[in-house]
Formats: structure tokens, C-alpha cells, sequence
């Protein structure tokens, strides 16, 4: 069946900012359709808020609109641009429910717009737990015993039937968001309450415990003639119990009998076919009761899911790019299989002869308070994957691919420690993010695994492979690398042994097992990912290392350079270098270079098989990426986009001679090594705040009484200001020294005197070594002190002047002349009394380039990675001239409902997983949009609950006037409301929580609060307030903890929602 005609445009629903539960895999999949269908000759319009994705590039779509996901707001796009259809199954929960929003309303119907993809019927039927129930049973297909509930009296009726433990989940919500498992009453209540607040249906399933199951996932396509296909079967590691998102799993399955896999597939088939979607993919989840193979359904997702990314990027299928086509009327039969150069329909279910592992990737370092057990609330903030010949290849590369130090199956218990049994037994019975290194430990020390088994219900076949690991590790441990006979290296190999982990074991350098190595003849051979477990030959160049067989790699003898990939997405190192290092490797295309790209994230554009010319899905480790420079022989390697990730190679690199594009590594020595940087600083005659370097503590007591309090402390080297804090007092800062962080020679901690009511400026150039350009200044909406990557900012800047900006675009041009810098350079300034302070220098890619591009209609990275191999910004054309009359504020999005127990307060450690941006006419109409596309709803009006520290109060002559011009009365505490009334206002005096009932919190919860200002500081005043941003958080009550953010505000609220402007970027550049 041929295209169809009736449609000529179609619009997608993107699904807006990174969050926990719904992350990068929908950039790649947006991308994908939109690619797709435009190639197709559609006119493609794109509504999504994420500035930092490559799907949000104008020249991804025809119109592009980065405008806050919501039904009003999309219904004025349709108003403008008319689409004949909407396509809402590649972005996510966010799009699915915006699009039932529309129907609802009645947009659809008023439009004559149709849904593609999915319609309502099949969403409703795969997303409300009711009705999904009771399709399942009409087609004889089990499901767990359950119940649902609109309110807290269902719930407990259905409890009362179902007993404890029970899986409580919402309908309509991602990444299990609001669900938890109950095992007694008291939870069960508090569950079920912000479950009933979440859905926005108010609607819960809550089902019989099935923890310690075994759970499948089944990645189905449909097309309209009825012809389905798996994509592939993927294993959960963990058992039922912790959400698939935070699982290990393994594709394909490894311990299902082809019997099982046929009756599994049967029902996946049988499911799509009832709940009626008609085109597309989708994935269906499974448990299997390991006692007596009992299966039942758990749920389908009716769209394209962070499992598709995954089921694409391990058999090499384009699941979005397939299913976007088939939405506008093509079959499977008559599309042809991309990565075979069309030598297989898509019809042929892939098959493919390797083994895929995800490991997921948290972030519980930054929320010390959260707790960090895993349950069936997705948690996890990115994931790695990793292919191997076996499971255990596949599984050793996933954790060298994490990220976290790790080399192998590493220890992690103290065995000094005497009661390291009872530590290993708690972490076995309730799973959290290492629980796979406890159970290692556990056979260590010789713990049987029918005992680990019953403590974790991990599937026998999985303990068999991990007891293997085990047995060869001490095999060798203590042993002389020289020593070891070349049938047993290449056996550690082939197991997914990691040169550094065989270092460890036998007291060897990496260096020194490298050398060994190669000199026994021992080298990885590549692999093809081809779909058809090389049943019929690719030119598609998408491989993966292996040892033992033929290489499949065939590398050609064009000009080529390697980019170095940003890794798994994590809080500091975000979408944002994903989107730098696609741009790159473009760039490179459009120059006539053969692109390489290496990276092991499954979620993003940058490992798609057709972004570069060439893909390695391999870790970004020394030894990885060596193997692969060894067989390629490039003519450069860029590492300056995928941040901290690839830098951290840039020695073990330039020692072996091979040519680093861009700025030189010594640049980027002179401006992350603390004394050189110093050096720098003096020489250009610049300024920066007191800062000291400290090895012991002793050295931290005596520097911190010549900085000064307060001091920023963090140690050296990191990304995401990880372990940074505020500290005020000597006490504050022993704290940190001894709980934080570890200080030593090796490992100095950074003093830095923190600038109270300080304007904080990011400032990006572009240079190719003789020119010189500023890509953009932003103004930080958070004064100095909120990190970088947490603060609201404004392109152009709202409140600087043109004479500061011209004296800090100066000084960014004269420390880029001085570190010669060749690419993009990062710049910190502060701005205080009209003195310009530095704070850092980054001479690589930062968060803040998508941003940019978008605004100027120019990419910086394209520009710098041209400038890298020789073109000149002159000869480019590049110009960084922002459009007249707009403003561009870019939000930070924060995840702290996944972490009720976390104090929603910026500090200098970052803490968001994504970003949205907003533009307007004005910096209030920006700032308005760029809230409202953070999901954050900024009150019209009601009451203001204002608490300010006391260096802040001096903002209040000018700030309370505006809340009350703006429609608020005021209550406040103590010292605040003292110092309104001197000033002349009303004010209602309320109780600080610790002052007596009624409080704040009391007030909060009962509704009577719709805006908070609350700023403080001091670690003992944080704490006492917390409890204000808590209830604040949990009654979605519009909450800002910085006095310059609460002045955004009031310009927010002087705008007019009915009158905001909506203009794609193709019209804006």
C-alpha cells in the first residue's frame, strides 16, 4: 500500500525537556521521523521545548517551534501552520497525553486535524489501566490480580481484596512516576496519594506483588495490512520489583526456551492487533513466574519507548525511522531494510548473533537524602550499552562504559569491616544501584548462589555466568602478566576482561597488559551490526569489538577523523554534547571527510548508523579507543564535544603522537590546573576571586581566613560542579573536608571566595586561531553561586549593560588569543560593582552551545569543527548576530519530585537532568514560556509566602511592591515581615516551622500559599527551611529559592498568556 495522499503536512509532538523516566531516546526518535518524512516529501512541523536536541535543529523539520508542550499552546501552532495530520507516538508520554488533551478539547475535531501513528481508542485502551485490564481478558491473555481506584477509599477496598505487598501505578505517567511497591498500610496510603495527584486521569491500577518474577520486554511493529514483526526480546536482570528502567537487561533473552519466546511473541502479536494500533512500534512487557512459568502482561506502550532506542541501537533496526512511514501508509513489505543497503525488506525480523547489555546510570550522589533503593519509580538518569560475543563480554564493556571508575567486576565492600555479611545481605535483599557488584562479592566470599538466588531471585543462568567471572579473576589474582600462556589472555579477553581490570588483577600497568598483549598477536577483530546475523553482507559501518574471529572493520584509505563521543547522559553531562559531537561529525561529511564516531549511549542521535559515516559502539576507554585509532589510523581525533568524558584521554592520546584537532592540551592544562591558570590570569591583567589550593586541612583552616567566608569548595577536575558546596564557617568547611570529599597530594580541594549579589555570565566563543568571534552572552537569572548549569539565563542579557558586555566580550577575546584556541571555548564570569570577576575557563563545549546555535540561527559547532580542519570563520560566513527584538531564556528542569526526601534548593552542585527554552518579545514573556515549558505554573495572583536571609532583605524595597502590583498579598516570616511593615506594606506575620502550629507547612498544605519566595543560607538555616520547599514541591506550589529569580517573575507576570508570540526558528533566522 503506497503512501498516502490525503495528507500533505504533519505535525509532531516532541517530548520536551530531559527528566528522569523520559530522556534522550526521544530525541533520537523524533529526529529519525522527522527526517523520514520530510525525505518523504512532507511538510514537517515540529512543537517541542528542548533547545538541546539535535530534533529541535531547523533543519530537521520544515517549522520548528521550541514552545512549552501543552494543548493551548499547540493549538495555536495548528491555528497558524494547519496540518492535515498530528503524529504523537515519538515523543513519549508528554505527546501522547498532549494529543489526548486535544482530542478532549475538542482542537482535533475543530481543526479537521486526524492522528497518525495511534488514535485515541488505541491510547486509551494501552494507557488506562481499567481499560486496559479488561481488553486483556477479552482476548483470554492474563494479567496480575488487581484493582482500580479513582480515590483513597478504592484503594483501600482494592488493598483489602489483593493484600500486601502490592505494586501500586498510575495511569498515564512515565517512567512509573507515583508508583511504588507497598508492604504495609502506612505506605500504601502515601503512595496512593501522589499516585491519585500525578495521574491525570486520577486513576490507579494496583496489582498483587509479582517481585522476585522474571520480566520480558517484546519490541513489536505493525503496519496497516496487518503484518507484525518482533525487533527483538530483551531480559531484565533484576527480577519484577525494580522498574525496567533501572534494570540490567540483556537482548536477546537469554533464558527463555523457544517455546516460551513463541507463546510470548504470540501474545505481543495478539495484544497490538486488540488494542488497535494500527501502524507503528510499540513494546509490550511480560512476567514469567520462575516456580511455574506462569505469564502474564504487565503493560504496552503504544509508541515508540526508551526500549525502542535500545532495540534499534542492538539490532541495528530504525524502529522510528520504520514507523513514521508506516503511520503515513506504507507496509513493512514494501520498505526496504536500511542497513542491509536494501538487500531485506523491513519485513525480515532482525536476528542477530551477538549479546547487547544496559546498565542504567543514577545520579544519588547528588541527592544524599533521596533514597536510593530501587523499586518500580524509575530513578535512573541515563544508561550505557555495550555488544560482546557473550554475555559476559557484553556485560564487562557495559561497566567499563559507566563512567565511574570502574574496570570490571571491581569490589566494593570493606572486608575489614566486620559486619560486611550483614552490609552484602541488605544490599542483595533490597536492590539499589551497585546491588550486581554485591552479588559478585557475595561469591568472592564464597556465599553459595541458591542462598544469593533466594536473596535476589536474579535468574541461575545469570549467577552461573557471574560465578565464572569470578573463578578466572582468581585464577589469575597476584600471578605475573608475562607469565600468563596466550590461549588463557586471549580466554580473559574474549570474557570481557578490560586491559586495566588484567592490570589490576596481576599488579600490572594497563600500559604494561597493552604492551603483552599486542606483542602475543592478540588484537580485537570488529564486528558488523547488519540485522541478519550476517546472513547477508552491509555497507553499513555500525561495529562493535570482539576477540576470536574475522574482522569485519574493512577501514578505507580516505581522510578521516575520529569524534570522541560524550558517554551515558548524567546530570552535568547532558543531550548537549551529544548534540555537539553530531554536529561535528556533519560538519566533517559536508567537507568530503570520513567521519568516525565512537560513543556507547543507546538513547542518542550520535549511534545512529547513519549520523557518521562510520560507527564504533564501544566504551570510551583508553584501550577502545586505541584498538580502534590502531585499525583506523586516523588523520585527527576531536575531543572537545563530548565533554569531560573524552578530555580525560587527551594525555594518554597526545603521549602516543596521535594529533588532537582544535586548542591545543596544553591549553586545556593551563586552564584546568589551578596554579597555571593563576599564571594566566596575572599576565592578561585580569581579576578573579580569592581562591586558594589545599592539600590537607590543615592548609584549608589557614587559606579560608585569608579568603574570606563565604568560600566555594570543591575538589579538582570535575564536571557538574560534583561535590561542590557553600560553606560559611570553619565548621561548615571541617565538615565538608571530612564527610564530602577526599583531600590529599593527589587529590587538592579548590577554595574560591563566593561573591555575594554577584551577576554570573556565560560567554561561548568560536575562534579558528586568528579570528575570533562571541558566540553569545548570557546573564545568569540566579545570582553568582547557583551552578551554571541550574541557573535560569537570558540571551541577549536583560539587566547588563552595553559598556560591561563590551569589557567581558574583550576579555573573552584576549584569554582565547592567549590559550590560541582553535574551536569553542567556555567562559564564567561574575559581575559585581561593576568589577568583572573570572571564575572559569573551559576550552571545549558547553551546555550552553545548542542553545546558542538555535538562537542565532547559526551552528557553533559546525563552525568550530570547520575551523578545526583549516576553514576560517571569515570564509565560513559565520556571524553570531542575534535576531532584533526577541529575547531567548533558557530554564533549567529539576528532578527532585523522583526525590521527595531531596531539598529542592539550588546550590552550586547541579542537579537538573534537562533544560527548556522560551522565547519572546520581551525578557518576561521569555521567562513566562520558558516556565510554563518546565511545567512549572507561574499564579496569576493569591497569596505570596515570602522569607528572605537577611542579605537579601535590601531587594525587598523594590521587589514587594511588584508582588503586590501583581496581584498577591504577603505573608511572611519573622524578620521579613518586620522589615515589609517598616516599609510600609501589609503583611501577615506567619510561624517558621519551628516557631509553634499554625505554620508555613500547615499553610502550604492546606492551599492557602500560591507563591513561595524563600532564600537562604547557612547549612543549619537550610535545613530548618526545608520543610517549606518540600510541602512547596508536593502542593505544586510556584516556588523560587533566589531573590533575582523572584524578580523574573514579576516580569513574567506583567505579560499577557493570550498575547505570547509563536514563530518557528526558519522564520526567526
Amino acid at each position: 500500500m503506497p503512501r498516502r495522499k490525503d495528507i500533505s503536512s504533519i505535525l509532531i509532538i516532541g517530548a520536551g525537556p530531559i527528566i528522569i523516566g523520559q530522556a534522550c531516546e526521544f530525541d533520537y526518535s523524533g529526529a529519525q521521523a522527522c527526517k523520514a518524512l520530510k525525505e518523504e516529501g512532507f511538510r514537517v512541523i515540529l512543537v517541542n521545548s528542548n533547545p538541546a536536541t539535535i530534533m529541535t535543529d531547523p533543519l530537521m523539520a520544515d517549522a520548528t517551534y521550541i514552545e512549552p508542550i501543552h494543548w493551548k499552546t499547540v493549538e495555536k501552532i495548528i491555528e497558524k501552520e494547519k496540518p492535515d495530520a498530528i503524529l504523537p507516538t515519538m515523543g513519549g508520554q508528554t505527546a501522547l497525553n498532549t494529543a489526548l488533551s486535544l482530542a478532549r478539547e475538542g482542537v482535533l475535531e475543530k481543526h479537521g486535524v486526524i492522528l497518525i501513528g495511534a488514535n485515541k481508542e488505541a491510547i486509551d485502551k494501552a494507557e488506562d489501566r481499567e481499560l486496559f485490564d479488561k481488553t486483556m481478558k477479552s482476548i483470554n491473555i492474563e494479567t496480575p490480580n488487581s484493582g482500580i481506584a479513582h480515590s483513597m477509599n478504592d484503594a483501600l477496598e482494592v488493598q483489602k481484596r489483593i493484600g500486601f505487598p502490592c505494586i501500586i501505578r498510575p495511569s498515564f505517567t512515565m517512567g512509573g512516576t507515583g508508583g511504588g511497591i507497598a508492604y504495609n498500610i502506612k505506605e500504601f496510603e502515601k503512595i496512593c496519594e501522589k499516585g491519585l495527584e500525578l495521574s491525570p486521569t486520577t486513576e490507579l491500577l494496583i496489582d498483587e506483588s509479582l517481585i522476585g518474577w522474571k520480566e520480558y520486554e517484546m519490541e513489536v511493529v505493525r503496519d496497516c495490512n496487518d503484518n507484525c514483526i518482533i525487533i527483538c526480546s530483551i531480559e531484565n536482570l533484576d527480577p519484577m520489583g525494580v522498574h525496567t528502567g533501572d534494570s540490567i537487561t540483556i537482548a536477546p533473552a537469554q533464558t527463555l526456551t523457544d517455546k516460551e519466546y513463541q507463546i510470548m511473541r504470540n501474545a505481543s502479536f495478539k495484544i497490538l492487533r486488540e488494542i488497535g494500533v494500527e501502524t507503528g512500534g510499540s513494546n509490550v512487557q511480560f512476567a514469567v513466574n520462575p516456580e511455574n512459568g506462569k505469564m502474564v502482561v504487565i503493560e504496552m506502550n503504544p509508541r515508540v519507548s526508551r526500549s525502542s532506542a535500545l532495540a534499534s541501537k542492538a539490532t541495528g533496526f530504525p524502529i522510528a525511522k520504520v514507523a513514521a512511514l508506516l503511520s503515513v501508509g506504507y507496509t513493512l513489505d514494501e520498505l526496504k531494510n536500511d542497513i542491509t543497503g536494501g538487500l531485506t525488506p523491513a519485513s525480515f525480523e532482525p536476528s542477530i548473533d551477538y549479546i547487547v547489555t544496559k546498565i542504567p546510570k543514577f545520579a544519588f550522589e547528588k541527592f544524599p537524602q533521596a533514597n536510593s533503593r530501587l523499586t518500580t519509580q524509575m530513578k535512573s538518569v541515563g544508561e550505557v550499552m555495550a555488544m560482546g560475543g557473550n554475555f559476559q563480554e557484553s556485560m564487562q564493556k557495559a561497566i567499563c562504559s559507566m563512567e565511574e571508575d570502574l574496570n570490571g567486576f571491581n569490589s566494593i565492600i570493606d572486608i575489614e569491616d566486620p559486619n560486611f555479611e550483614d552490609e552484602i545481605k541488605y544490599q542483595l535483599s533490597f536492590p539499589g544501584p551497585s546491588r550486581i557488584f554485591y552479588v559478585t562479592d557475595a561469591l568472592r566470599r564464597g556465599w553459595s548462589k541458591d542462598k544469593i538466588y533466594q536473596l535476589t531471585k536474579i535468574d541461575y543462568w545469570f549467577l552461573d555466568q557471574l560465578e565464572e567471572i569470578i573463578q578466572i579473576e582468581s585464577s589469575i589474582i597476584g600471578k605475573d602478566i608475562s607469565e600468563i600462556k596466550k590461549d588463557n589472555f586471549l580466554n580473559l579477553k574474549i570474557k570481557g576482561f578490560s586491559d586495566s581490570r588484567i592490570g589490576s588483577l596481576t599488579n600490572s600497568s594497563e600500559k604494561k597488559v597493552r604492551e603483552i598483549r599486542k606483542s602475543l598477536d592478540i588484537i580485537p577483530i570488529f564486528k558488523r551490526v547488519d540485522t541478519c546475523a550476517a546472513e547477508f553482507e552491509t555497507s553499513t559501518c555500525y561495529m562493535y569489538s570482539s576477540y576470536g574471529d574475522v574482522c569485519e572493520s574493512k577501514p578505507s584509505n580516505k581522510k578521516k577523523i575520529m569524534v570522541l563521543g560524550s558517554g551515558p547522559n548524567r546530570i552535568g553531562q547532558g543531550i548537549e554534547f551529544d548534540y555537539c559531537c553530531v554536529h561535528a561529525s556533519l560538519a566533517l561529511q559536508e567537507e568530503g571527510i570520513e567521519s568516525i564516531m565512537v560513543n556507547c549511549n543507546p538513547e542518542t542521535v550520535s549511534t545512529d548508523f547513519d549520523v557518521s559515516d562510520r560507527l564504533y559502539f564501544e566504551p570510551i576507554t583508553a584501550e577502545k579507543i586505541l584498538d580502534i585509532i590502531d585499525i583506523e589510523d586516523p588523520d585527527g581525533v576531536i575531543i572537545q564535544f563530548g565533554g569531560q568524558t573524552p578530555l580525560k584521554l587527551a594525555d594518554t592520546l597526545s603521549e602516543r603522537g596521535i594529533k588532537i584537532l582544535g586548542t591545543d592540551v596544553d591549553a586545556i592544562d593551563r586552564s584546568e590546573d589551578r596554579e597555571r591558570f593563576q599564571d594566566l590570569i596575572e599576565k592578561l591583567d585580569l581579576t578573579q576571586p580569592n581562591n586558594a589550593t589545599v592539600k590537607n586541612k590543615l592548609e584549608a583552616m589557614e587559606a579560608s581566613k585569608k579568603i574570606g567566608f563565604p568560600i566555594v569548595v570543591r575538589p579538582s577536575y570535575v564536571l557538574g560542579g560534583r561535590a561542590m558546596q557553600l560553606v560559611h564557617n570553619d565548621k561548615e568547611l571541617d565538615s565538608y573536608l571530612s564527610d564530602a570529599v577526599e583531600v590529599s597530594n593527589s587529590k587538592p580541594v579548590l577554595l574560591d571566595r563566593y561573591l555575594t549579589d554577584a551577576i554570573e555570565v556565560d560567554v561561548d566563543v568560536v575562534s579558528d586561531g586568528k579570528n575570533i568571534e562571541i558566540g553569545g552572552i548570557l546573564q545568569h537569572i540566579e545570582q553568582a553561586g547557583i551552578h551554571s548549569g541550574d541557573s535560569g539565563c537570558s540571551l541577549p542579557p536583560y539587566s547588563l549593560s552595553e559598556e560591561v558586555q563590551n569589557r567581558i566580550s574583550e576579555q573573552a577575546i584576549d584569554i582565547s588569543k592567549e590559550l590560541n584556541i582553535i574551536g569553542l571555548m567556555n567562559i564564567q564570569f561574575a559581575v559585581k560593582d561593576n568589577e568583572i570577576y573570572i571564575i572559569e575557563v573551559n576550552p571545549r563545549a558547553s551546555r550552553t552551545v545548542p542553545f546558542i546555535s538555535k538562537a542565532i540561527g547559526h551552528s557553533l559547532v559546525k563552525a568550530a569543527s570547520k575551523a578545526m580542519i583549516g576553514h576560517s570563520l571569515k570564509d565560513q560566513k559565520f556571524s553570531s548576530k542575534l535576531p532584533n527584538d526577541l529575547f531567548f531564556v533558557k530554564e533549567a528542569v529539576l528532578p527532585f519530585d523522583k526525590f521527595p526526601l531531596a531539598d529542592p534548593i539550588l546550590g552550586p552542585e547541579m542537579k537538573s537532568t534537562g533544560e527548556v527554552m522560551g522565547i519572546g518579545r520581551s525578557f518576561g514573556e521569555a521567562y513566562a514560556k520558558a516556565q510554563k515549558g518546565a511545567n512549572k505554573n507561574i499564579p496569576l495572583g493569591g497569596q505570596a509566602f515570602i522569607s528572605v536571609k537577611d542579605a537579601d532583605k535590601k531587594y525587598l524595597d523594590d521587589l514587594v511592591p511588584l508582588v503586590i502590583d501583581s496581584n498577591f498579598s504577603i505573608v511572611a516570616t519573622g524578620g521579613t515581615a518586620d522589615y515589609i511593615k517598616n516599609l510600609g506594606y501589609e503583611v501577615k506575620k506567619i510561624n517558621k516551622v519551628n516557631e509553634g502550629r499554625p505554620h508555613t507547612v500547615d499553610s502550604l498544605l492546606n492551599n492557602e500559599i500560591d507563591l513561595v519566595i524563600n532564600t537562604t543560607e547557612g547549612k543549619q538555616s537550610i535545613e530548618d527551611s526545608s520543610s517549606i520547599r518540600q510541602s512547596a514541591l508536593r502542593s505544586k506550589t510556584f516556588c523560587t529559592t533566589t531573590i533575582f529569580g523572584a524578580f523574573a517573575v514579576m516580569e513574567a507576570l506583567k505579560t499577557d498568556q493570550e498575547d505570547w508570540l509563536y514563530r518557528s526558528l526558519q522564520e526567526i533566522n
